[in-house]
């Protein structure tokens, strides 16, 4: 059952990937050959006007395959005879239609569970958050100017930002305060702390509440996506701690083994949880300036706006699939990885 929910949520976020580049596309002109899930040879498909829909073998990415992308083509609705704006607005949108879906499906889980308000369950004693004065019901607004819109935040941000003094923000009884916090190392827990205690009771808001929330939580996971490439660049973290296909499917099923106990509502919502962290975290990878990625395009792109003219489609061609070769080395690592990381 993991492996059929881990394709279905997989293959929801591909499609709305693809269709943000489908679709814009095709408001520019631009003549799609085909629009698939999945990679390898055909499974299933058929033939819609210009464009030839399919699912293929390997349950793995996607694709908008449009004429001209990747070399010269002479008819005048290729990919690169467009102007470098068109072309531009085509690719972002994969990405974007990413965080787009992640805030859909965010209105829909905070409607149903409601947001976590960084507010104290309390302090730990003897670390740095009780020396400072803090107590249950204090709400953090700020960590060194950064605004603080979940308790998690809490978390992540500790995790992040392991050893460094913070700035702390926080309301108490409708007036602000400023305090300055030290981490300590706990022991147990084997890093820093600053002693703020979460309980994870979540509110319910009105409408306008859920939408602003709902965009918090997107910007929040985009957010550790971003922190943690940061750590993986800056050492702090190593390749062998990311995830590939096979964690994440195991992760998928973990969640849903463990929320279904309390019914299959609980089990969609938190299916719902994973795919808006999986969604985002795939618009911010595909925005990552490496070649074959969207990113990578797009850098060409910007390149070419700067210079006044086209990179040679060929040259930028092969640079995509030196990238794609590099990548797909990457995936059969982190794929071994994930299935070493399991048996062990």
């Amino acid at each position: 059952m993991r492996i059929v929910i881990a394709v279905i949520i997989f293959s929801i976020i591909i499609i709305f990937h693809e269709l943000g580049h489908f679709w814009l596309a095709k408001a520019n002109g631009i003549r799609v050959n085909e629009f698939c899930l999945g990679l390898g040879p055909t499974l299933v498909g058929f033939t819609r006007g210009e464009t030839t829909y399919s699912i293929k073998l390997l349950p793995i990415g996607g694709a908008c395959m449009m004429e001209g992308e990747d070399g010269e083509s002479s008819d005048d609705r290729a990919f690169g005879k467009k102007s470098v704006w068109a072309r531009i607005s085509v690719v972002a949108a994969g990405p974007i239609f990413n965080f787009l879906m992640a805030f859909v499906f965010a209105v829909i889980l905070i409607c149903n569970v409601g947001y976590d308000l960084p507010t104290l369950a309390g302090v730990s004693a003897g670390y740095a958050a009780e020396e400072a004065g803090l107590e249950e019901g204090d709400k953090i607004v700020k960590l060194n100017g950064s605004r603080i819109h979940f308790a998690r935040e809490l978390s992540a941000y500790t995790q992040f930002h392991q050893g460094e003094p913070v700035t702390v923000t926080y309301e108490r009884d409708g007036e602000t305060y400023v305090t300055e916090l030290t981490p300590m190392y706990d022991e147990e827990l084997g890093y820093s702390i600053y002693g703020f205690l979460i309980n994870g009771v979540r509110t319910k808001g009105n409408f306008f509440e859920t939408v602003k929330y709902s965009f918090y939580e997107v910007k929040y996971w985009i957010s550790v996506t971003i922190n943690s490439l940061r750590m993986l660049v800056g050492g702090q973290v190593s390749v062998n701690d990311m995830s590939g296909p096979v964690g994440i499917v195991d992760m998928i099923g973990d969640g849903y083994e463990e929320s279904v106990s309390y019914g299959y509502f609980a089990a969609f919502l938190q299916m719902l949880y994973i795919t808006i962290f999986l969604s985002a975290n795939l618009g911010v990878m595909n925005l990552l300036p490496l070649p074959a990625l969207d990113g990578g395009r797009l850098f060409f792109m910007l390149v070419e706006v700067i210079r006044g003219k086209k990179i040679d489609p060929e040259k930028e061609g092969m640079v995509h699939f030196i990238g794609m070769m590099l990548l797909f080395a990457l995936m059969i690592f982190v794929i071994f990885n994930d299935i070493r990381k399991i048996v062990g």
